[in-house]
């Protein structure tokens, strides 16, 4: 199994890589935190996550390339799924789970198109040792972390192959503002087709490289040196059609017919820190979920 799974990714990566070697820099590395406690203050469902998304390609490039594999992005992600209720789930709630997932992905533009392709493993599970890491989290806070009978029920240990496709066609509407339709799928942990729409403002987002969180849908500048000081926003929807999630197993769940998002979020850029802050409202995922969450997501750049 271990094997298979090594020879998946090793095949992802050599099929990221460009015809002709060149030698590769690191272009920049993005970063984006997630949390309900800086949303709704709420603690439950899609709770928390954290990727981490490291660039390489040719030294000096600012954008997106017009050949797959010049450009590579190695992203690390880390994310918690949690019934309302850490303690006393009610019934019906969704299990407590934790992911990490490893993967690379390239990204480029043809034709007035951005396209963004690539593969994960994804383990979840104890293995993943979420549920220590939240307890130990909750109690420095003074906060109760998940019970052991929650810890006993979550989702258990599994690494599943992950692959995705996105296309978007950016149109300059005028006075700054940028249009990004999109289309999504994913096959491997959720199987899903998506499609949606995102209005961005500013250099922040519409120069350099920018990579869409798996957990709210916001994009995230990888490129350290692209964006130009001053604020930028950005504003988006979607919904997804899932068709099996291995966080909401059927036929123990019913899935919701369409999931939805809707999210906003600012960011500013200084001469060495940029800031972002956004909300992102996430519909029911399940249909015993009594009601939507609101998400909060962070994230700080720095240049030295």
């Amino acid at each position: 199994m271990r094997a298979a799974l090594f020879a998946l990714l090793s095949s992802i990566l050599l099929t990221c890589l460009p015809a002709s070697a060149q030698e590769r820099a690191t272009l920049g590395v993005g970063r984006l935190f997630t949390n309900d406690q800086i949303g709704d203050g709420q603690d439950r469902w899609r709770t928390g996550s954290y990727a981490l998304s490291w660039m390489r390609g040719t030294e000096g490039t600012t954008g997106l390339p017009a050949n797959p594999g010049e450009v590579i992005e190695y992203r690390f992600a880390h994310r918690i799924l949690a019934p309302a209720d850490l303690t006393t789930p009610a019934p019906g709630d969704r299990r407590y789970a934790g992911s990490a997932s490893i993967g690379a992905f390239t990204h480029f533009s043809r034709d007035g198109v951005d396209f963004s392709l690539g593969g994960e493993l994804v383990a979840v599970g104890p293995m993943t040792g979420s549920d220590a890491f939240q307890d130990a989290v909750h109690g420095a806070f003074g906060l109760p972390g998940p019970s052991a009978a929650v810890r006993a029920a979550q989702i258990p240990n599994a690494v599943y192959p992950t692959l995705s496709l996105e296309a978007s066609r950016p149109m300059v509407l005028g006075g700054g503002l940028v249009l990004r339709p999109f289309v999504q799928a994913r096959a491997g942990d959720e199987t899903y087709a998506r499609a949606g729409i995102d209005l961005m403002f500013g250099e922040n987002f519409s120069r350099g490289i920018t990579v869409r969180d798996e957990t709210t849908g916001f994009l995230y500048q990888t490129l350290e040196d692209a964006p130009g000081k001053g604020l930028s926003f950005i504003a988006g929807y979607d919904a997804a059609k899932v068709f099996s999630s291995a966080w909401l197993p059927e036929p123990a769940y019913g899935l919701t017919p369409l999931r939805h998002r809707l999210r906003a979020g600012a960011h500013w850029q200084g001469e060495r820190i940029g800031v972002f802050y956004g909300v992102a409202w996430l519909g029911p995922e399940f249909t015993a979920q009594p009601t939507d969450q609101v998400v909060g997501a962070v994230q700080l750049q720095m240049r030295f």
